[in-house]
């Protein structure tokens, strides 16, 4: 399904203890296919509760590059207003720093 030139990297992160995210899952994770080419994103989900939550990230991430963090994090801060945006901001940068050790070696 994914060309052979993609990665897959997570990232997570804490949510707050009364957050139904964690009370399922324990931590909040991000899942990325990346292209190393590009460095585009092709693919993003994350743990949620909510099947919507987890398309309107998905549109959040999915044909930005990976080169361009700032751009994703304000358009995070921008579109999502649940209670796991700072989650995700978090488990974005945890992703992107794995990215960064990937593209390195």
């Amino acid at each position: 399904m994914f060309p052979d030139h993609t990665v897959y990297i997570i990232g997570d992160s804490k949510t707050a203890s009364n957050n139904p995210i964690t009370q399922k899952f324990n931590t909040f994770f991000i899942g990325l296919v990346i292209d190393r080419n590009s460095h585009e994103i092709l693919e993003a989900e994350c743990s949620s509760t909510i099947a919507l939550t987890s398309k309107f990230v998905r549109s959040i991430f999915t044909g930005k590059s990976m080169n361009e963090p700032e751009a994703i994090i304000e358009g995070i801060e921008k579109r999502y207003f649940g209670s796991s945006q700072k989650a995700i901001i978090v488990a974005f940068k945890n992703a992107h720093i794995k990215y960064n050790q990937i593209m390195n070696n």
